[in-house]
């Protein structure tokens, strides 16, 4: 890519008729790419190469959306810690990101108010009002 970043796999619309876009991978992203801080939506995924935990968490949380976040290991001290720190309204370890009607669903930050789905969803669109008479 012409601002550094490099696809490692995908990247450019397949030939012929549609709006199929293949999977794709990016690595090498800095800091001022804008991939860094936007959501991309689609067949796409940012891949980081970091030090530790701890930087693996600061990448994570950089961006201003919180809607959903995966984390792969099998450390239960990592899930632990990914569980509580990372920034986001759906935490899935070792697990892709998914809606069950059971589970609260929604973002912070910039990818929503509110959850959807389960009893937290449903008082959502409740309206509740308090009537006091003396």
């Amino acid at each position: 890519m012409k601002s550094g970043a490099t696809v490692l796999c995908g990247g450019s619309r397949a030939e012929g008729p549609g709006w199929f876009y293949p999977p794709t991978v990016i690595t090498d992203i800095t800091t001022e790419m804008r991939i860094y801080l936007e959501e991309v939506f689609g067949p796409v995924a940012s891949l980081y190469r970091v030090d530790d935990l701890d930087a693996a968490l600061s990448v994570a949380n950089a961006t201003s959306f919180g809607l959903g976040s995966n984390a792969w290991t099998t450390d239960p001290d990592e899930q632990a810690r990914f569980a509580v720190e990372l920034e986001a309204g759906n935490v899935f370890i070792n697990g892709m990101t998914t809606s069950y009607p059971e589970l609260p669903f929604g973002g912070i930050k910039r990818s929503g108010y509110g959850r959807e789905l389960s009893a937290h969803g449903i008082r959502e669109f409740c309206n509740l009002k308090s009537v006091w008479v003396g």
